[in-house]
């Protein structure tokens, strides 16, 4: 498969969109693994980092411990678990260079469209840089775009929200020269974004109001690692050991909300009870009326949210909205908040694929409703992987499961001489559709019609975890739901 293609410009064996985390650990992968395949990341804005470089909201951090959400390969050596994006951007910056794999990114390379030749086993992107469009082939093509949109915020109906006088931001598309200092701040969302927010825009803002229809389940966290290994182990063995145990931890956590919802719920309430002001009450504030893990549960580093409401600077309302005014929003119930500024934390809109046109020997394909196959490829796409993260554990787990397997079928299609794979539903096979992503938040219901599918069987079935799917990974059987086109048959 790394034989050069003659009379090809900008040929790679492997082709990566996207110098995000994702991408970065693909890129690791490959040119360790494989390193007589080329291969090039193309990124369409002007850094590497993916979210953590397109999210500039206050105090945005990772809502995943960094031992996890870092690399295998370069461990995060820190001792706080939960980080800022600078830090991370950072230590993606550091890893990148570290192992070389900056010198593979072309930035501001924007992939417009990617078609598939089954007559030449190739496929051709159409790259937009510095205004014109130019040609990349590839045998092999990874998505490493995430499943956000980076151009467009989920759209949410807000009656009367043009009626504002004042700045209505989205945290996607933060404004570098918004000041908040001293300025009364009404927050719209309850998600893992306004946990973040609240306290950071409360040590400024005159009052910081988390405006929420229904609450999530807040955990706070210490933000210090501790070990009785830090003393007597080396530091990257620490983090290793550190990394083993979260995984193992997290897992253990998410099998217990998901067995015992009732006994993880008044746990988790009692968490809250005992660090909330008094003043303050659980229910309807922080009970909300799913189960854990239904949706993503809420991280809270050192508890700095609750720290934020005993502090007086900020507040939780849990109602309805009547519709937003000149200076303000009017409740359901009456109560009108006062507000400068309005931020709308009400979700993010999903997009497969970064919004790139693919497609099929000539016609377009139409990722909706597909197949993916183990989680890495697509039914009926051929010679493409999605380096797609776990909900319910760190993203990059579940990236680099998807990257060591795709080394592992991109060795077997070498050895076999195998031009091109593509999964294919079995004819007569009855496979039962399921959600991509088992969680039942609002913005994940809004996008599940323009998203694939999982099945209920076979290599159709979504992940399980981390470690089974490392497993499969490094062991699991290739062949099953997939077709296989030898390289004789060009």
């Amino acid at each position: 498969m790394h034989v050069p293609t003659p009379g090809r410009e900008n040929f790679v064996d492997v082709l990566i969109i996207g110098a995000g985390i994702s991408g970065i650990n693909a890129a690791y992968r490959i040119q360790s693994q494989l390193p007589d395949h080329k291969y090039v990341i193309l990124e369409g804005r002007g850094e590497m980092g993916g979210t953590w470089d397109l999210f500039r909201y206050p105090g945005i951090r990772s809502d995943s411990d960094l031992f996890t959400f870092g690399f295998a390969w370069h461990p995060w050596n820190q001792n706080n678990p939960i980080a800022e994006a600078s830090a991370i951007k950072a230590y993606m910056n550091d890893s990148a260079r570290l192992f070389g794999i900056d010198r593979h990114i072309l930035f501001h390379h924007k992939v417009l469209s990617a078609s598939y030749s089954s007559s030449d086993k190739l496929w051709t992107l159409s790259v937009e840089y510095k205004g014109a469009v130019t040609t990349f082939v590839t045998r092999f093509l990874v998505f490493g775009t995430g499943y956000y949109d980076y151009e467009q915020p989920l759209k949410t109906e807000i009656p009367g929200i043009d009626q504002f006088q004042g700045p209505v931001v989205h945290p996607q598309f933060w404004p570098e020269d918004l000041d908040y200092s001293n300025k009364k701040v009404v927050i719209i969302g309850s998600g893992a974004t306004a946990i973040t927010l609240v306290p950071s825009m409360a040590k400024t803002a005159a009052k910081v109001t988390m405006l929420q229809r229904s609450p999530s389940y807040i955990v706070s966290m210490p933000n210090r690692s501790k070990s009785i290994f830090h003393s007597i182990l080396p530091g990257r063995m620490v983090s290793l050991l550190t990394r083993f145990q979260l995984i193992v931890k997290t897992r253990l956590f998410y099998l217990f909300c998901r067995n015992f919802p009732n006994m993880t719920k008044r746990m988790l309430l009692r968490g809250v009870h005992r660090q909330i002001p008094e003043t303050v009450a659980v229910d309807p504030h922080f009970s909300p009326r799913y189960n854990p893990w239904d949706q993503r549960l809420c991280l809270c580093p050192d508890g700095d949210f609750f720290k934020s409401l005993s502090s007086g600077k900020a507040e939780v309302k849990t109602d309805l909205i009547d519709a937003v005014q000149g200076d303000g929003i009017r409740l359901k119930s009456g109560e009108t908040l006062p507000a400068d500024i309005v931020v709308t934390a009400t979700g993010l809109k999903l997009r497969l694929g970064g919004g790139i046109r693919v497609a099929v020997d000539g016609a377009p394909f139409d990722l909706a409703g597909k197949l993916m196959w183990h989680m890495v490829l697509m039914q009926d796409l051929p010679n493409a992987a999605f380096l797609l993260g776990y909900t319910n554990a760190s993203w990059t787990l579940g990236a680099d499961a998807s990257s060591l397997f795709l080394t592992r079928l991109l060795r077997m299609m070498d050895r076999k001489a195998v031009a091109a794979v593509i999964p294919r539903k079995d004819a007569g096979a009855t496979i039962q559709p399921r959600k991509f992503l088992d969680l039942n938040s609002t913005y994940l219901n809004a996008a599940e019609k323009d998203l694939p599918k999982t099945g209920d069987r076979g290599p159709w079935k979504a992940r399980t975890y981390y470690l089974a799917d490392l497993i499969f990974s490094k062991y699991g059987r290739i062949g099953e739901s997939l077709e296989m086109v030898k390289a004789s048959s060009v």
